[in-house]
């Protein structure tokens, strides 16, 4: 049985372990989620190279008796420094690197989950403080589509009935699930019984661009622009879908 094994990975977390020691884990093209121990103390070179947003060609080796991993060498190729010399970049990626690892890795797509988290953190690299919000809902959307839990973003979910390009749809945080007013039983001019029914309104703005960027590299998505009002709507809809997903919010979701 083989036991050394080489993969494309990102890092996404580093705990410590024990007195010297730290676990790490990745998104690996390859096998998805990975746990392996990085050994060594403070003057381990392991200690600057295996750390969250880096990307490059990981060494482990596999013993198959206890099923443990160790990290052998690590090769850096991408460094990412501009994501900690910005905060929101910083909280931004953190949000991303959380919703991946809550997801385990998007469950089996793996080349497709790793090209879509390395090329968002790619953008984000440089991106503006008011484009990092825009990534992350753009990132939560297309990640709901590895899910396969992305709703029709301009259809009724009851009536199947396409929503004219000024109308409204509206979304049902405990369903999940997208209804025209008429399928919903509530107005939208109707605030009060949104708000105990827990619907949130989408309005054709965010329709539109939630259609217009969904097939885009995250590196265009800043020539995007949204409104602070549909921006809002936005970022509740890809929330609620992926806490639905993943049955929990993530905390770093309100620093972004």
């Amino acid at each position: 049985m083989e036991r050394h094994h080489t993969y494309s990975a990102l890092v996404l977390r580093v705990r410590p372990s024990g007195e010297s020691n730290r676990d790490a884990w990745f998104l690996t093209q390859e096998e998805g989620i990975l746990k392996a121990t990085v050994f060594g103390g403070p003057k381990s070179k392991f200690r600057a190279l295996v750390s969250p947003f880096h990307q490059g060609r990981l060494w482990v080796y596999h013993n198959p008796v206890r099923d443990s991993r160790k990290l052998t060498d690590f090769d850096v190729q991408s460094w990412r420094l501009g994501i900690r010399e910005n905060y929101q970049r910083t909280m931004t990626a953190g949000a991303i690197l959380e919703v991946i690892l809550a997801s385990q890795g998007s469950g089996g797509n793996w080349t497709s989950a790793w090209d879509r988290a390395n090329r968002t953190l790619d953008a984000l690299d440089q991106a503006d403080e008011e484009v990092c919000i825009r990534l992350f809902i753009h990132f939560l959307w297309n990640w709901a589509l590895l899910l396969g839990l992305r709703p029709l973003i301009n259809h009724c979910a009851s009536c199947t009935c396409e929503a004219p390009l000024d109308g409204l749809l509206l979304w049902n945080n405990y369903e999940r699930t997208l209804y025209c007013p008429s399928c919903a039983g509530v107005l939208p001019e109707d605030p009060g019984s949104m708000q105990r029914r827990e619907w949130l309104v989408l309005g054709p703005g965010v329709r539109r661009w939630l259609g217009a960027v969904e097939n885009q590299d995250p590196a265009v998505v800043a020539r995007y622009t949204l409104d602070s009002r549909s921006l809002g709507q936005a970022k509740a809809l890809v929330t609620s879908i992926m806490a639905g997903a993943l049955g929990k919010g993530i905390s770093g979701w309100d620093r972004v």
